[in-house]
């Protein structure tokens, strides 16, 4: 409104991490003037304009070449090709099988061999252990070892955690913590920084304080070598909003009456505050090396000296992370030679790399291209923790992804239709090089390091390229043509799958399945590619604990027939004929 009333007037901003009210009050009592956030302005335009540019105009070129609505996108295509090139490796990754052999000493532990190849060279050492049975010592080494307390929560690893331990979307979770910060319960969440400010370290000494109180923790689990908020300080890597934190006001809130997802997101941001304040997690490693049959055998084992901030992640999400994590700590050997009780030949294999979940496509989006972007450059990535849910939710949506597995571990794997439209896009599209340098040149600008204009030029040119040098690859319309899930019964055309629903190929025909139903809808149901499927193979579909508009359950089958014009028309028949 401002831009658009042609306005000059100088202005002040009202900059928030909080809802809370003294936030507010202290908020309003230090407005900001509005020329200290004219470069971040800037920024944020120049990424929505070219975000704009290019969905448009390589859409357009894309559905143009190949007859069918296609969307392309400056973010999205690069995270769909991410997933096909991983699936890619899968389907090409050949196990290799190895052999290792295991002896259980007397000492109490068991030594393992390196992994053997072949299984007759293992199967051969196996009788020479056996023939032996007595394993020398040759080293014993121990060694003292410390994991840091990990940092506060910014939104992408609130997100991979939510989904690594809850099996939330990350959609999910920005759902879940947007509601929190709108009641008040935690800072805004739409942050990029794992660290506060010198300015909110007092706040977040007191609040820890009264988190311990609050959860019952014990001071001795908290560290007091250093200012134990220190760590958590960075001014330099604070940019808009610090870290994510809980508020005082969530000490006097019913957190029984919130949403389950809600108090487990919660519960996640609590734990991670107190966690990143608190002592290193302190263990000894013993490596035990040993010798038999002229081949060295090696056991591992762990002692806990000192929990740390492990003994809060245990206490506050016990019933989250719902698995007791022993160590093994190794026996003492004494003498110079170990008796080998058993020997035994293990077999395994190598390993596919992984499909992306959630938790692991999102790290691939936070660090995507590192490795080729120069050294100091901060944002390396593609698309930002606000974006990042939506990109993969419209992936999802625009059927070029699909989630598969149980309800707490689902994982993202490419449908034929995104593997078709990585096989026809240009290099430059699915370059998540580019889209990480393009993400680099926007911190550029929002710290006033770049002309908006010359980001913007370059923008166009890359369009201007792609529209005027992109042809149709050959053979590629057979790729992206629409599975056919059956028969349409108005007119015998095909029917296929599109984003909306299941359409009759046939354009004169009027025929089609919604997915987004009324009528199932009204049952309590989803038309889904199964239901869809089996209504056009035999016309009917049975469902159970169909919903009544009192809320009561009933069986029964719905009918597919069609009207006069050709659309879809359904019925019910219930069990029994009543």
């Amino acid at each position: 409104m401002y831009q658009q009333a042609g306005c000059k007037k100088p202005f002040t901003r009202l900059w928030l991490s909080s809802m809370e009210e003294n936030a507010i009050r202290e908020g309003f009592a230090h407005l900001k003037p509005s020329t200290e956030y004219d470069a971040l302005y800037n920024a944020a335009l120049c990424r929505e304009r070219a975000d704009w540019m290019v969905g448009i105009n390589a859409s357009r070129l894309f559905s143009c070449l190949y007859g069918q609505p296609l969307a392309v996108g400056r973010v999205m295509t690069p995270v769909l090709a991410m997933t096909v090139v991983r699936e890619a490796a899968i389907a090409a990754f050949v196990p290799e099988k190895f052999y290792t052999v295991d002896l259980e000493l007397t000492s109490g532990c068991t030594a393992s061999s390196r992994r053997i190849p072949e299984k007759s060279v293992a199967e051969n050492l196996l009788k020479a252990c056996r023939k032996e049975m007595v394993a020398t010592i040759q080293r014993i080494t121990r060694k003292e070892k410390s994991e840091n307390p990990p940092p506060l929560y910014d939104l992408t690893t609130l997100q991979r955690d939510a989904n690594r331990l809850l099996g939330y979307s990350a959609q999910q979770t920005l759902d879940y913590v947007q509601s929190l910060y709108e009641k008040k319960l935690t800072t805004y969440p739409r942050t990029d920084s794992c660290y506060i400010t010198d300015d909110d370290e007092e706040m977040l000494e007191e609040l820890t304080e009264e988190l311990e109180v609050f959860l019952g923790i014990t001071p001795e689990d908290m560290d007091e070598a250093v200012p134990r908020t220190r760590r958590t300080v960075n001014r330099e890597k604070v940019t808009d909003h610090h870290a994510i934190l809980p508020t005082r006001s969530m000490l006097q809130a019913d957190l029984e009456a919130l949403p389950k997802g809600e108090q487990n997101v919660l519960k996640l941001i609590i734990a991670r505050t107190l966690m990143a304040v608190s002592k290193p997690f302190r263990y000894l490693e013993t490596l035990l090396t040993t010798e038999c049959a002229g081949e060295e055998f090696t056991a591992k084992g762990k002692e806990v000296l000192e929990e740390g901030w492990k003994a809060v992640e245990r206490k506050v999400l016990a019933d989250i992370l719902n698995r007791k994590q022993e160590l093994t700590a190794l026996p003492n050997a004494a003498e110079n030679e170990c008796g080998i009780l058993n020997a035994e030949l293990k077999e395994g294999q190598t390993s596919p790399p992984k499909h992306f979940t959630e938790d692991t496509l999102l790290h691939a989006m936070e660090t995507a291209s590192a490795d080729s972007m120069p050294e100091g450059v901060e944002r390396q990535g593609i698309g930002t923790p606000a974006t990042r849910a939506a990109t993969i939710e419209k992936l999802v949506q625009k059927g070029f992804l699909e989630r598969k597995g149980n309800k707490k571990t689902k994982v993202l794997l490419p449908t034929d239709k995104g593997k078709a439209l990585i096989t026809v896009m240009p290099e430059e599209m699915q370059s998540a090089d580019m889209t990480a340098d393009w993400e680099a040149k926007l911190l550029q600008i929002e710290r006033g390091e770049m002309e908006p204009e010359t980001f913007m030029t370059e923008i166009k040119e890359m369009i201007s390229s792609l529209v005027t040098t992109t042809e149709a690859a050959k053979g590629a319309n057979a790729l992206m043509k629409n599975k056919i899930i059956g028969v349409c019964p108005n007119c015998g055309k095909p029917v296929v799958e599109r984003e909306k629903g299941w359409f009759c190929e046939n354009r004169e025909c009027r025929f089609v399945l919604w997915k987004d139903n009324a009528f199932f809808k009204r049952l309590g149901k989803r038309l889904d590619a199964h239901v869809a499927d089996k209504l056009l193979r035999d016309g009917r579909v049975r469902l159970k604990d169909c919903k009544s508009a009192k809320g009561k359950t009933y069986n029964a089958t719905v009918l597919l027939s069609c009207e006069a014009d050709g659309r879809s028309k359904f019925s019910l028949e219930f069990e029994g004929g009543c």
